[in-house]
């Protein structure tokens, strides 16, 4: 087997926490008094959209929330949605010094819409600790597709064997490992860097 040459990272619950997800929607619908099941209901009708870059924060907002008068503005409802996010500190730590080290290619691939996506790269320095954003926003995939893993394969020109997925999400990393990624279950990212010794890369 060939050594690792590319390291596929997911974001959401690996280096940060979680965007735009179940909790940070009912934790919404409570701060802004929303019926949760019908934000909820308005949010599975768009989601796709929304996270492959066919539908813009306006337009998701529009959908889900400002469909009829509120007493607060779009704008403090999305500063609201980008609040959400922290930095898991160790793993992010992990990934910085692994971009330091030099001997992989670091990119980022994550379902993300693209205003909360380039929000969370600027304030966690994430431009810093990837070479690319395979981002669903801009790639049109979202994970687990089979064409998400491919098409990052094909952009960085590396086999499956040479490249190690790193995902919080089973329904991820078993999507990965069927294409012949070499796979990491992020169970606990305060000890991602004893997850990826295990794996065959050292971090320092």
């Amino acid at each position: 087997m060939r050594k690792v040459a590319l390291l596929l990272w997911d974001v959401g619950g690996v280096l940060l926490s979680n965007g735009w997800d179940r909790a940070a929607r009912a934790a919404a619908a409570s701060r802004f008094d929303l019926d949760p099941a019908e934000l909820e209901r308005r949010h599975q009708l768009v989601d796709a959209a929304f996270e492959t870059g066919r539908m813009d924060a306006a337009g998701y907002l529009a959908s889900t929330v400002f469909y009829e008068p509120r007493r607060f503005s779009p704008d403090a409802f999305r500063q609201f949605m980008f609040d959400r996010s922290r930095a898991n500190a160790p793993a992010l730590a992990t990934a910085r010094a692994l971009r330091s080290a030099g001997r992989f290619v670091m990119a980022a691939l994550n379902n993300e819409s693209r205003e909360l996506n380039e929000h969370r790269i600027r304030t966690f320095g994430l431009n810093e600790v990837f070479h690319v954003f395979f981002s669903s926003c801009y790639t049109g995939y979202r994970k687990p597709e089979p064409a998400a893993f491919r098409n990052a394969l094909d952009l960085a020109q590396r086999a499956p064997d040479e490249t190690l997925f790193l995902d919080d999400r089973p329904e991820n990393i078993e999507a990965a490992a069927r294409l012949g990624l070499r796979t990491v279950t992020v169970r606990d990212p305060g000890r991602l860097g004893e997850e990826l010794a295990l794996a065959g890369v050292a971090v320092g």
